[in-house]
């Protein structure tokens, strides 16, 4: 088979390997779809701090389950799934509490394990996740980033009524927004610079969309939810004028979940958020749990992954896809490689 491999920063080449033989507990996956996401992209410009050359990527991805192993029971030839690539210790006290996610020891295909950019894949049965026959493989490749998105959300418990406002509307930033409101939030305001991203947003159905090199972030928040402002910010973004603008705008005594991963160092308010009592917390991939509850969105209609999708390349052309979101990094959303013809 076919393997995809990341040499150094922007080379990749192609290697004729050997399909993998799975274990009992294991099942092989023909991989059908895969996203490039943005810490795919610090890979290819060699800005990733945790992962290494050569590394074979793909961590959001789709497939057919080819041959199972004799432990497996679960699972069956034929059946379509998406695969969670964490790889963790299980004895370490986040994983003991049921927060592998955390796990101290934390590997992630693609990063610092091998990632499933192949035409078969063997993986724990254990680590994958069925989706429902009529969902696209485009859209099962994006189950990943939704999971992300879901356990988000949750990082404040249940947000049915609340007022939700999302900074960023980037992939991320999109998917948050829609879950939330998926999830029952009574109103959804989106933040961007991008008028195309915003416009994707409100194709997905966000209630505000908000220009803010137009319009102050303060006047929008009034705007949208009167004086009592939002319930949550999450700050899909994750810059000093994002998070500075949850800290300063944000109702007294209310959340602020940081999504996004800080390009360096943050400097933010820390005395206006001490002052006004505010409650900042963060989320960190996800757990078996967000990757059901984000099928269920999506298999329920509340959330849209299709307008995500800017473009698909052909396994071959993997590194003619980095190429295209370097050369349309405004415009681009969400790039799938097929891995099958």
């Amino acid at each position: 088979m076919l393997q995809q491999v990341m040499t150094k920063p922007g080379e990749i080449i192609f290697r004729e390997v050997p399909i993998p033989e799975i274990r009992e507990d294991q099942v092989l996956v023909k991989i059908m779809n895969i996203g490039i996401c943005g810490s795919d992209i610090h890979v290819y410009h060699g800005k990733h701090p945790f992962t290494k050359y050569p590394v074979t990527q793909g961590h959001e991805v789709s497939g057919v389950i080819e041959k199972v192993g004799n432990a497996v029971t679960e699972f069956h030839a034929g059946e379509k799934v998406t695969i969670e690539p964490q790889v963790f210790c299980g004895k370490c006290y986040p994983c003991r509490h049921g927060k592998y996610n955390l796990c101290e020891e934390l590997k992630v295909m693609g990063f610092q394990t091998t990632g499933t950019a192949s035409e078969y894949f063997a993986v724990d049965a254990s680590k994958v996740t069925p989706i429902p026959e009529d969902m696209s493989f485009e859209e099962g490749a994006m189950i990943e980033p939704l999971a992300v998105a879901v356990h988000g959300v949750k990082q404040v418990g249940d947000v049915k009524g609340m007022n939700i406002a999302v900074l960023g509307a980037g992939p991320i930033g999109n998917l948050v927004a829609q879950a939330a409101k998926g999830m029952g939030a009574a109103k959804v305001m989106i933040t961007d610079v991008s008028d195309l991203r915003l416009e994707k947003a409100k194709e997905c159905g966000i209630d505000v969309c908000v220009n803010t090199l137009h319009t102050d972030f303060g006047d929008a928040m009034l705007e949208a939810f009167g004086p009592d402002k939002a319930d949550v910010i999450y700050d899909c973004a994750g810059n000093n004028i994002t998070m500075g603008q949850a800290i300063k705008y944000a109702r007294k005594g209310s959340i602020i979940v940081l999504v996004a991963v800080f390009a360096g160092m943050a400097e933010i308010d820390l005395a206006v958020a001490n002052d006004h009592e505010l409650d900042i917390k963060s989320t960190m991939m996800y757990r078996h749990d967000d990757y059901i509850d984000g099928i269920d969105l999506v298999n329920n209609g509340k959330v849209h992954l299709k307008p995500l999708i800017s473009k698909t390349f052909d396994f071959a052309d993997y590194l003619k896809a980095y190429q295209y979101i370097d050369e349309n990094r405004e415009t681009t959303m969400k790039v799938i490689i097929n891995v099958q013809k």
